[in-house]
């Protein structure tokens, strides 16, 4: 089932076959695709500037936010300009380098974001559940630590899967039935035995996926033990509010990533997964700025400042 110009490509080349099962759709489906990239990485972009440009947005909770939205603009700019490539013009080869470098990115960015989301819960759990700590306990030194282990720890993880998959042989079509190099549509390509590659990439996921998420959830529930004895309903509103946005970026991004990676060669067909994929790597970085931050009053405020400023000058 691939299209003829699969094999056409340079020799050793593959050939992105993103959405090449509904030719008919590909023209509007680059058009709604440029829409949300264009959408994440002005949103990102924003949500990257204004605390450095805002003094009222220097609380930790703000760092976090500029990280993970630095992380979205990475992913964005490593998966939609190609997808709108394969679209755009359809059959072009990827060369092994350059699908080698998006998957490393992409594992990066994957683990990193799941981090990044553990530290903000642990943020929001000092803050609502130890506030007369929360200066000493979430200091600036520390968020800065935790911060780069979060960017850090991507890389290795990446490197090790990355280049232990392109040491395995490829034969066959080159066809990659997908919009971006990804683990489980480049193992069904290899002709070799991955078992124990598999094993490790289960291993892999649930350490980056389960452990960050149960531990999110544990922050998550404690918070809500600590909101429902609030007395005042405003508060207990408010805190609750905050919550909801960032459990419902965590739902989005670990229920996708999950179906996705937990089983690298799922019985379900690669058209599906690319669906399921467009949700981690297209639809969360363009909500990740509206859900955290249009939602939140002082970035609202921030952002009426600096345009007044911007007006005024």
């Amino acid at each position: 089932g691939f299209p003829a110009w699969a094999n056409q490509s340079g020799a050793r080349d593959f050939v992105l076959l993103g959405f090449a099962h509904v030719p008919a759709l590909r023209p509007l489906l680059a058009a709604l695709f440029l829409a949300l990239f264009l959408l994440a990485l002005l949103g990102n972009a924003l949500i990257a500037l204004l605390p450095g440009l805002d003094p009222a947005l220097r609380a930790p909770m703000y760092f976090f936010l500029r990280q993970l939205a630095l992380v979205e603009l990475c992913f964005s700019l490593d998966v939609a300009p190609r997808l709108l490539l394969t679209l755009l013009r359809p059959g072009r080869g990827v060369s092994p380098a350059a699908c080698a470098l998006q998957l490393l990115l992409v594992l990066s960015c994957v683990t990193s974001e799941c981090f990044l989301l553990t530290a903000m819960a642990w943020d929001r759990f000092v803050a609502i559940c130890r506030p007369l700590r929360y200066g000493a306990i979430v200091s600036a030194q520390r968020c800065r630590l935790l911060a780069a282990a979060c960017w850090l720890a991507g890389v290795p993880v990446a490197l090790v899967f990355t280049i232990w998959l392109f040491s395995f042989p490829f034969c066959g079509p080159r066809g990659i039935r997908h919009f971006f190099c990804d683990i489980s549509p480049l193992l069904s390509l290899v002709c070799a035995d991955t078992r124990v590659f598999e094993a490790n990439v289960l291993a892999a996921t649930v350490l980056v996926i389960m452990v960050p998420f149960c531990l999110i959830a544990t922050s998550y529930a404690r918070i809500l033990a600590a909101v429902l004895r609030m007395p005042s309903a405003s508060g207990r509103l408010k805190a609750l509010s905050t919550c909801a946005s960032h459990l419902i970026v965590v739902i989005l991004f670990y229920g996708t990533t999950g179906v996705i990676h937990l089983r690298p060669k799922a019985s379900y067909s690669p058209e599906s997964k690319q669906v399921v994929s467009l949700s981690y790597t297209l639809v969360t970085p363009m909500l990740n700025p509206l859900i955290y931050s249009l939602r939140n009053k002082e970035v609202k405020a921030a952002l009426r400042r600096m345009c007044q400023g911007r007006c005024q000058s």
